[in-house]
């Protein structure tokens, strides 16, 4: 096996080997995966890749877990203690995590460690569900004397989180498997995995039973190996759509469960009433987080034709003033694309704009950088909605402006859309606000901007994806759901 090679400041005991039945065990082959940074193009990681039998020895792990293990059984309340002691134990850790984020996929030294600090806080949060959620509770009927709905761990959970969000992402999905009484294997992008190998060790660190919490990293076929494999009964994603299309087939032919967050194209409408030169802040700002690789992001602004022109000019003009440079630069403001991929996928969409939609500012690599995968920030005007930039995810610092005539036809291109993730309504009047947001259809929209808050439900209509994340309905998604008809209450009821 090749030498291990981990990022400064991020310290993993054992990056040469997987997770599973509660102990690091060297994989199948030596087989390694390396990690770029994308600021300098230079290998900064290196860990183990799980094949496919190693796949399979994580399934029969997790499924010894649970079907013999104490996890399912253990009361909530201690289920909840470990998760506080999780939190705890991860977030003595945050500064590794937020460096990991840096060197894997290039997100601003300045921004990781702010968003990495709610991991700890959506752990506790979802201890404090699980100490208050009705696992069980009576029921009125007529078809018996007592009536008991329980609520049961689904199972085995396959947790395949994605490369641009890799530690609060799979936080999530880990923390409401295990406050459900699931079992886990953890499927990290092979581009991001550290953040996974620090979340098992603080599960190893607490003393989680043995197989409760397994790690795998591995490529596309073993990947989709794990999800064909029987032994799982419920596979939770966060990816691209087409990704979701495979996993939702393979789930559907054996009625397995699943979650699916995909992907966007989520709309910004902006009313008479918000000035141009707060949504063309607004807008730049929002179109440059982590570079635009984000599933929420508002990446079609939808303004009034009579202030298409006025709004194209300034938000060019933000955009020509946003610092581009290295991620680890405490004044950069756009860092740099994940991974060379990414950058030939996004270039590739920039070249497609410029046959529909006026490339009014970007679409080019800065000059100033002669190294790293950096693109510009980019505004396309008078795009068509029903154009290929303003249809397909680009996942980049890419934003396409398009003229309405009016408010109703402004929902109507919000709603004209394959994805329905997120949206947003940029106006003061709130009444206003609520009235579109309830017409849009998308999974969130929020006032003035892209907002989130992973305590509450988050996931999408149409091919945004199946089911929520976060909060009570985050937890719901792990539980099926028993009713229980007896003659007589039973004495170790306490409804």
């Amino acid at each position: 096996m090749p030498e291990m090679l981990l990022p400064e400041g991020v310290s993993i005991k054992n990056p040469d080997k997987i997770f599973i039945g509660g102990a690091w065990a060297k994989p199948s082959t030596d087989k390694t995966f390396t990690l770029i940074d994308p600021n300098t193009e230079q290998p900064v990681g290196r860990v183990a890749e799980a094949v496919e039998a190693d796949m399979d020895c994580a399934v029969e792990s997790a499924r010894k877990a649970f079907d013999d293990g104490p996890w399912p059984t253990t009361p909530p309340a201690e289920r909840a203690n470990y998760l506080y002691r999780l939190a705890d134990a991860l977030k003595k850790r945050e500064g590794e995590i937020a460096k990991a984020w840096t060197a894997q996929v290039g997100m601003l030294s300045v921004a990781a460690p702010f968003i990495v600090g709610g991991g700890a806080a959506s752990v506790q949060h979802m201890a404090a569900v699980t100490e208050a959620y009705e696992f069980e509770k009576r029921a009125d009927t007529n078809a018996a004397d007592t009536a008991i709905v329980v609520r049961e761990p689904v199972g085995v959970v396959a947790a395949i989180a994605p490369w641009n969000a890799p530690y609060t992402i799979m936080l999530s999905k880990v923390v409401a498997a295990l406050s459900a009484g699931c079992t886990v294997i953890m499927k990290p992008s092979p581009e991001t995995p550290l953040e996974a190998y620090i979340i098992a060790e603080a599960a190893e660190e607490i003393g989680l039973p043995p197989g409760v919490v397994n790690l795998v990293c591995g490529d596309r076929a073993a990947s989709d190996h794990l999800v064909c494999n029987h032994g799982v009964d419920k596979v939770s994603f966060t990816g691209s759509t087409l990704a979701g299309k495979r996993i939702a087939s393979v789930c559907g032919e054996r009625i397995a469960r699943c979650t699916l967050e995909l992907g966007g194209k989520s709309a910004a409408i902006i009313r008479d009433d918000f000035a141009t030169a707060e949504a063309a802040k607004l807008l730049t700002s929002t179109i440059t987080i982590f570079s635009g690789q984000v599933c929420a992001m508002l990446s079609r602004a939808i303004v009034p034709r009579t202030r298409h022109d006025e709004l194209a000019d300034a938000i060019a003009n933000e955009m020509k003033k946003v610092k581009i440079g290295y991620s680890d630069a405490p004044d950069t403001q756009l860092g740099p694309l994940a991974m060379a991929r990414q950058r030939d996928r996004v270039e590739g969409y920039i070249e497609k704009g410029k046959q529909t939609a006026e490339l009014v500012t970007g679409g080019g690599r800065p000059s100033h950088l002669n190294r790293g995968f950096f693109i510009e920030p980019t505004l396309f005007a008078n795009v068509d909605n029903t154009s290929v930039i303003a249809q397909e995810e680009i996942f980049g610092p890419v934003l396409s402006l398009i003229p309405c005539e009016d408010e109703e036809d402004a929902i109507r291109i919000a709603n004209e859309s394959n994805y329905g993730l997120n949206g947003s309504v940029l106006t003061h009047d709130h009444e206003a606000a609520y009235k579109i947001a309830r017409r849009m259809r998308s999974g969130g929209v929020a006032q003035n901007g892209m907002r989130a808050d992973f305590a509450l439900p988050f996931g999408g209509f149409k091919q945004s994806g199946i089911g929520r994340e976060g909060g009570v309905e985050g937890l719901a998604a792990y539980l099926e759901t028993k009713t229980i008809l007896l003659d007589g209450k039973p004495s170790q009821f306490a409804g």
